[in-house]
């Protein structure tokens, strides 16, 4: 009887902590501007909302993609943002082909990957 309770609780337990990664959603893109650097390349400054529950489920990365959906930067975010939320981070010296008019800016989290609220922004020439 002992050992049921014990697999019954671990079960809950577990359950419990799927749940909690399950409410924290996709990360989404809710600001984004691109900054023209005086040697020609590019400033991201980007700011992402997510539910951040801990290690176990956080925004963990964004990007900076071409139309084709060529990757042009990514800035990897290496700790989670329980208590700064929604936060902005940035990521210098991004080149972006004459080419290309806008970019799309997606976030990523570490359960549900990409999926998340995209912006696609204007490149400042």
């Amino acid at each position: 009887m002992r050992t049921l309770a014990i697999v019954v609780v671990q079960t809950i337990l577990l359950v419990a902590a799927g749940t909690l990664s399950a409410v924290a959603g996709e990360a989404d893109v809710v600001e984004a501007r691109l900054l023209l650097q005086s040697d020609g390349r590019y400033t991201a400054e980007v700011t992402v909302r997510h539910a951040d529950t801990g290690w176990e489920h956080y925004a963990d990365r964004w990007e900076v993609l071409g139309p084709d959906g060529t990757l042009l930067g990514a800035r990897t975010l290496f700790h989670p943002h329980v208590e700064e939320q929604p936060f902005t981070r940035s990521l210098r010296d991004l080149e972006i082909p004459p080419t290309i008019e806008r970019v799309t800016i997606r976030a990523h989290d570490s359960v549900h990957g990409f999926g998340g609220e995209e912006m696609t922004v204007a490149v400042p020439r």
